[in-house]
């Protein structure tokens, strides 16, 4: 016997052109598409000039990615992650993202991410910085409206 199919209402969906490129840090534009913070969960879709590199993080819960163009990697392990590759980073795993500098145009990554990311120092040890769900969804909707991008309709269950 086969489950009875979702009510429309129990479905979160927006068009293709509902979600805007943020411009965030220099070579980095991103969409939240969803974070629901009772349970510490966020998607976003990242998108990366070549050679752009994020700082050095630690996840506090799993972490999903799939690359849909592009390519990628971990400065840390000698793995490329291109267009169709998925990845997945158990909790407590470090890294320092950067995109590969000699791709023809922009990398982009959707992830699923459960906890917060531990932004760290030099030292690779102090915490200098936490981005969450929350964090992260009011930094997009704060860009949003200084971009003049409009609220977008980020899915919040």
């Amino acid at each position: 016997m086969s489950a009875a199919p979702a009510l429309a209402s129990d479905i979160g969906f927006a068009p293709p052109d509902a979600f805007p490129w943020a411009t965030g840090a220099e070579g980095l534009e991103f969409k939240v598409l969803r974070v629901v913070e009772e349970q510490g969960i966020w998607v976003l879709v990242n998108r990366f000039a070549p050679g752009v590199q994020i700082e050095t993080h630690r996840h506090t819960g799993d972490v999903h990615g799939y690359t849909l163009q592009g390519c990628w990697h971990y400065t840390e392990y000698q793995v490329d992650y291109p267009a169709g590759s998925y990845i997945y980073e158990p909790a407590n795993s470090v890294h320092t993202l950067r995109v590969n500098a000699d791709n023809d145009g922009l990398t982009e990554v959707l992830f699923v991410i459960q906890g917060a990311n531990l932004v760290l120092g030099e030292d690779g040890q102090s915490v200098v910085r936490v981005d969450d769900g929350p964090t992260t969804l009011a930094g997009y909707l704060a860009l949003c409206e200084q971009q003049g991008l409009g609220r977008p309709p980020v899915l919040l269950r």
